[in-house]
């Protein structure tokens, strides 16, 4: 434990005796505290939910597939006749809140049925960003209307194409889930998104595996707050990189610097992560089209590229003038 000055004692029995909470600071003055720089806002708590629910199946999809694919279909994923999954915990799309499903594949019958197979060894988030309440979208539907018909109020907006066949623009508006969604997440500010996704990363950590790992999608908005929350739950050793993922291309701003990328975390559990290489050895069909000259001496295959100027215009040259 620190030591502690007779200013900073005294301030301490003022607190104790009002029956006020310390400030943050004095939590590592007086105890022992590993983490050396963390996340702090209202309302912070270790506590994350442990409720169970059951889950309903609402709908099955068939999966057809050949007897080909069916001899080789092992018995995680057994299926019948029909395609339909007999049992298991893969191939399921889980609707409700992202919550209250973490907690039950966490701490409901699931979890033993995950582990069995080598437990969770992958997990991709998109969690909200900071765009505002506006759920809208305009959806573009094509339409076969002739020329010449009169366009109603909706249709004014979507031009004609080639043909001269028009569709309608349908504005989608926000449901009140949607609505509700999003007061939960930002109806106080960056506080409650960090109460959101913190308790959620929490519960994501617990389900993985100890060779898995995570990807966390975000936007420069809330990539510092989300880093920050990572850092902390999965430790500082476990960040393995950042992902620029760039979605646009560059905007003639006048005013400021163009934002035309998204950011992608990645962390593993621990020191055991699966990486499978991303290249794969070319194949022969491959290898036969692109490099399709042999050099008897080294024993090597090769291509040829064009050593000659690409031509500009019709004269072939790389002047050009400023």
């Amino acid at each position: 434990m620190a030591r502690l000055t007779d200013q900073e004692k005294q301030e301490i029995v003022r607190f104790l005796e009002a029956d006020k909470p310390l400030p943050d600071k004095y939590r590592f003055l007086l105890f022992d505290e590993k983490r050396e720089v963390e996340l702090v806002w209202n309302g912070k708590t270790n506590e994350v939910c442990n409720i169970v629910l059951p889950f309903q199946v609402i709908e099955q999809v068939d999966e057809p597939r050949s007897e080909k694919d069916a001899s080789r279909q092992t018995s995680l994923f057994d299926m019948d006749a029909r395609g339909r999954q007999l049992k298991g915990w893969t191939n399921k799309l889980i609707w409700g809140d992202n919550k209250l499903v973490l907690s039950s594949l966490k701490n409901g019958p699931l979890r033993e049925e995950i582990e069995k197979q080598g437990g969770l060894k992958l997990i991709y988030i998109d969690p909200p960003f900071d765009v505002g309440a506006d759920f809208s979208m305009d959806i573009e539907i094509p339409d076969s209307t002739p020329p010449g018909l009169p366009l109603s109020g909706e249709e004014k907006n979507f031009p004609p194409d080639k043909g001269g066949s028009r569709g309608v623009i349908f504005t989608k508006k926000p449901n009140i889930l949607e609505e509700i969604a999003y007061r939960d997440t930002w109806g106080k500010g960056a506080d409650s998104f960090i109460a959101m996704i913190y308790e959620r990363l929490v519960l994501m950590r617990d389900l993985l595996a100890e060779d898995g790992s995570i990807y966390v999608h975000c936007d420069p908005r809330v990539n510092a707050f989300i880093r920050g929350c990572c850092d902390e739950i999965f430790g500082r050793g476990r960040f393995l990189n950042e992902v620029i993922w760039r979605r646009a291309f560059a905007h003639n701003d006048p005013t400021r610097c163009g934002n035309i990328h998204d950011i992608i975390y990645y962390y593993s559990k621990s020191e055991r992560r699966i990486w499978n290489k991303v290249f794969q050895k070319p194949s022969p069909e491959y290898i036969e089209q692109f490099f399709d000259q042999y050099d008897s001496t080294r024993k090597e295959r090769y291509n040829r590229l064009p050593l000659d100027a690409p031509r500009h215009g019709d004269g072939g040259n790389l002047l050009y003038e400023w």
